[in-house]
């Protein structure tokens, strides 16, 4: 009797606390900056310029062409 009712207590008290659980919404919301706006580092890939979207997009496609496994091939004789 004594070991149920301490299971029982115990699963009501584990079960209770997730009640207490603090939300994890962000108090502030911060609205996104465009992708192309980056601060100058020592991480910026050469030839590019922050606040100049044509250079950014021009990266970009460069970049994807680089993973492009069918461009990267050798060409069959």
């Amino acid at each position: 009797m004594k070991l149920t009712l301490s299971m029982a207590l115990l699963t009501l008290a584990f079960a209770l606390s997730a009640c207490a659980e603090k939300s994890q919404v962000a108090a502030t919301k911060k609205a996104d900056g465009r992708p192309w706006e980056a601060s100058q580092n020592a991480y910026v890939v050469q030839g590019w310029t922050a606040g100049d979207q044509a250079s950014w997009e021009q990266h970009l496609k460069t970049r994807s062409q680089n993973q492009n496994e069918y461009s990267r091939a050798p060409a069959k004789p």
